[in-house]
């Protein structure tokens, strides 16, 4: 199969690794009696997702216009979002930061960190991108206009902003802690290698800077979970190869409980490519075990990622409250199912 050159720098992995992939799909577990031993747990009674609450929480950014970072743009929507968390009783901080792209600006950025319950020992990572691309490279005619970014980052935030109101609206809160980093600068990359000898071809900035400067010393999770691309119409959500490889325990969880959930046409029980993702300096510069919750299409000869990807078309026509609620659902049952398990 051909990969395309693309976002966060798309590219095949090594035959060992395809390997390890199709050994973990076809393998799951050593043999049928350990399978029927090893019952899953029930589901513990969690709280619901608002789907309308999330789509809403997109729409907003959307209306911001792109947040192409440096605009004024990007600068109200990250004010929004910090007002947002702290409104939901988050413990929120600040990660200012400057860079230099791929194509030569330097260009400040700004790591939006939430924390729910920030005294739990126990917590949970989870993660988004909220700038958008500053040009549509993969667009048939406007190439250099930038991009709204309603599915690429803004699809990932708003779920994560309703899982924190949902969170916070509950009067039996689960006892655990909740982790949510809105990373900056993930989109402002390379689509072609050879431009650049930057580390992730320019890619993830802001999760670059994270994972060697985290807002607090020596702050770990017992895991960690991104969304990318989350919201469009009909989405698939393959096992991405790197969390495959780096936190498969962790891929084999989150799957397992939005099958439960009735989700398994949204999450896919397949392999799929590795991408260059948040994911990937989280889990090899900060050692937190994180897993990727990305569109993919690994069959599709043409295109690897939703149709309007990296271009002016990702717009909210193209988002379906469906694939939110899939997705921010099995979320925040994962979330309760870990505070089940949280030790005395």
């Amino acid at each position: 199969m051909s990969f395309l050159s693309n976002k966060l720098f798309f590219k095949r992995l090594p035959i060992a690794l395809a390997i390890i992939a199709g050994i973990y799909g076809c393998n799951s577990n050593t043999s049928s009696e350990q399978t029927a031993e090893q019952a899953p747990p029930a589901l513990v009674k969690s709280a619901d997702f608002n789907a309308d609450s999330a789509f809403q929480f997109v729409q907003k950014q959307v209306d911001f216009g792109p947040r192409v970072p440096g605009t004024p743009q990007h600068k109200a929507c990250g004010d929004y979002l910090v007002a947002s968390l702290k409104k939901y009783g988050l413990q929120v901080s600040e990660q200012t930061f400057k860079d230099t792209t791929f194509d030569g600006k330097i260009v400040n950025g700004r790591n939006i960190i939430g924390s729910f319950n920030p005294a739990a020992a126990k917590r949970i990572l989870l993660a988004a991108h909220w700038d958008s691309r500053p040009f549509s490279d993969q667009d048939s005619v406007l190439k250099n206009k930038p991009v709204l970014a309603a599915n690429d980052g803004a699809s990932g935030v708003g779920i994560l902003l309703e899982v924190a109101r949902t969170l916070s609206v509950q009067s039996a809160k689960p006892e655990i802690g909740v982790d949510i980093i809105f990373f900056d600068l993930e989109d402002w990359g390379s689509s072609e290698s050879e431009e650049t000898k930057m580390e992730h071809s320019g890619f993830c900035l802001g999760s670059q800077y994270w994972a060697a400067n985290k807002h607090i010393p020596n702050y770990t999770a017992y895991f960690g979970i991104l969304l990318d691309m989350a919201g469009a119409k009909g989405a698939t959500f393959f096992k991405e190869a790197y969390s495959l490889q780096l936190a498969s325990d962790v891929v084999r969880q989150v799957w397992a409980t939005a099958s439960r959930l009735g989700y398994s046409n949204y999450f896919i029980d397949e392999a799929g490519p590795g991408i260059t993702d948040d994911h990937v300096p989280v889990n090899q510069v900060a050692h937190i075990p994180m897993i990727d919750i990305i569109h993919t299409r690994p069959n599709n000869m043409s295109k690897t990622f939703f149709d309007q990807w990296h271009t002016t078309h990702d717009t909210m026509e193209n988002i379906d409250p469906k694939t939110l609620k899939a997705v921010g659902q099995t979320l925040v049952q994962v979330l309760y199912q870990e505070a089940k398990d949280q030790p005395l």
